[in-house]
């Protein structure tokens, strides 16, 4: 339920009850004080209209399932109002006898007490609406806290794993570089050893050359 639309319903049953009272005393009264009353009364149905307009826009700027709820109320508000209008009709008309306004005011009479009790009913069942609605905005907002600190909980969760893996992606960056290294060290090391076969290659096969001239010299002598 709307506050806004639950403000201006106060405000025209309140406006409503009043109305109905002035409309019951006017029709009891004569001359001046008669047209004074009837002014008053117009003057007050025209702030009811309003009201109600204000009550229309409201309720069809609400949600489909809301606004069926409220324009039905619209309906019963309106319904009333025209009845009011009609008795100010039939009070201006002038052309009523004594048992006539007796007649009208033992109606205006009831009609303030039943607008009253209506009044009352309206109250204490919005009222009612707007402590169920405070009740589930609560709950809305509890479910929304909880919910938010679930997420804060996953996304704390979420920035921990990711640290993890960064430092796991460093990890294997490290010891990527040192196979790297390794790798480079063998291919020296193994480059050298060959060199070194060469030199010792070449070695022996200059002592194999220079035992053989040895030999030679010393056998051809």
């Amino acid at each position: 339920m709307s506050n806004v639309f639950e403000g201006y319903e106060r405000q025209y049953c309140e406006l409503s009850a009043n109305l109905a009272k002035k409309c019951t005393a006017a029709g009891a009264l004569n001359g001046e004080q008669k047209k004074q009353k009837v002014s008053e009364v117009k003057a007050g149905i025209d702030e009811a209209e309003a009201l109600i307009r204000k009550m229309d826009l409201e309720a069809r700027s609400l949600q489909p399932n809301i606004k069926g709820v409220l324009l039905a109320k619209l309906r019963e508000y309106k319904s009333d109002l025209n009845n009011l209008k009609s008795e100010v009709k039939k009070i201006v008309s002038g052309n009523l006898n004594p048992s006539a306004r007796d007649e009208l005011l033992e109606s205006g009479m009831a009609d303030a007490m039943t607008a009253s009790a209506d009044q009352r009913t309206r109250l204490m069942v919005s009222t009612e609406r707007l402590n169920k609605t405070s009740d589930r905005v609560k709950d809305s907002r509890r479910t929304m806290l909880e919910t938010e600190e679930l997420g804060v909980s996953i996304l704390q969760d979420l920035h921990s794993q990711r640290q993890s893996l960064l430092h796991a992606h460093n990890t294997l960056h490290g010891v990527d570089d040192n196979i790297g290294k390794s790798k480079k060290i063998l291919t020296n090391m193994s480059r050298r050893m060959n060199k070194n076969k060469w030199v010792i290659g070449g070695i022996v096969l200059v002592l194999v050359i220079a035992i053989i001239v040895i030999l030679y010299f010393k056998f051809s002598k």
